[in-house]
């Protein structure tokens, strides 16, 4: 199903692939977009929706050094987010924080609070604690986890601990279970792996195909979904996880980025290098998936994709719902575009 584009659309100056939902923001539905340019001076976008939720407009904007490869917003403070950036060569990563008063400022600058400095590997990305104010941080390499702990007062970041992945894996993202903190989930070339942050040693692995994103329920313990380059979409019982509990096809081309609605049962986007952005229906009951496999299907079978969202010309590697508003979301597409669309026309009525 496709239907006219009714976005709201947002250009960043430079090529982009970071967004993320300013979770803290409870006043207001807002963004940061984070910019990747080699050879110019990259940009942090704060970028907010009007009251009538009818234009993006940019409340503050930031020069970043290196480009931006991962944003992530602090969930508990709205002027602090975290990046992963690269000068062409090496990666870092760092904590940030917005001035206070930015508005009043000619040229606001970001205050970096700390690095994130590791001796080894290619950083991918930083995890913030899921679930209310705490000092954790995670960050993934290609070779190694590390347990952080952030003081922000005193500006200091010190690894608390830290596993290798192995040295036939390579690490490229991760998401930290929201209803069980100690657990850990990692993507890697050909599995998902998990790790008790307690302790920081593996558990359990879920082989997969190309895994490239990871996104737990936010509602239900022990499900998670998974985004694979060819293979489309799976979703996991963590209980059973032998074999995912539903399949959905994904997209065109490569599928790169899954994300959970934080509020509507089973509403899923996936967004691809297909530019296009897709909206899934799908059930995350194990039980009830059984119960379907027994009886013919034929006459009950519901198409699981809702809608597909094609006003793009380039890849789109950014993309988050809003935690405020859980019928919005934000997509960004490699030239820098942002759109924001309402789902509202697509929510199952209660």
């Amino acid at each position: 199903m496709q239907a006219a584009s009714s976005g709201i659309g947002y250009g960043l100056k430079y090529q982009a692939r970071c967004i993320s939902d300013v979770k803290a923001d409870t006043d207001h539905t807002s963004f940061l977009a984070g910019t990747l340019s080699l050879k110019e001076e990259n940009e942090v976008h704060l970028i907010r929706l009007s009251s009538s939720g009818t234009e993006l407009f940019c409340e503050g904007l930031f020069s970043h050094p290196n480009e931006i490869w991962d944003l992530v917003s602090c969930p508990f403070d709205q002027r602090i987010f975290s990046t992963v950036y690269s000068n062409g060569e090496t990666y870092g990563a760092a904590i940030w924080q917005i001035p206070e008063l930015y508005g009043e400022l000619n040229s606001p600058q970001l205050e970096r609070i700390t690095s994130l400095d590791t001796d080894s590997g290619k950083i991918k990305c930083i995890l913030w604690w899921p679930s209310g104010r705490n000092d954790k941080l995670i960050s993934i390499n290609e070779e190694n986890m590390y347990l952080w702990n952030l003081d922000v007062s005193k500006k200091t970041a010190q690894v608390q601990s830290q596993d290798s992945a192995g040295m036939l894996h390579k690490l490229s993202g991760g998401a930290w279970d929201p209803h069980d903190v100690s657990s850990v989930a990692a993507t890697c070339e050909s599995y998902l792996q998990f790790w008790d942050v307690r302790t920081m040693k593996k558990t359990i692995s879920v082989e997969c195909s190309h895994v490239c994103s990871v996104d737990y329920h936010p509602q239900k313990q022990h499900i998670l979904v998974t985004a694979e380059h060819e293979s489309g979409i799976h979703i996991w019982d963590l209980r059973k996880p032998k074999v995912p509990i539903q399949e959905l096809p994904g997209h065109t081309h490569w599928t790169w980025t899954v994300k959970c609605n934080p509020e509507y049962d089973g509403m899923i986007l996936s967004s691809g290098t297909d530019s296009t952005v897709n909206l899934w229906l799908a059930s995350t009951n194990h039980d009830d998936l059984t119960t379907e496999r027994l009886v013919d299907s034929s006459a009950r079978w519901v198409d699981p994709l809702l809608n597909s969202y094609s006003d793009y010309e380039d890849s789109i590697y950014g993309l988050t719902w809003s935690s405020r508003e859980p019928w919005i979301f934000a997509s960004l597409s490699y030239d820098g575009r942002v759109v924001v669309e309402s789902v509202k026309p697509f929510i199952p009525k209660r």
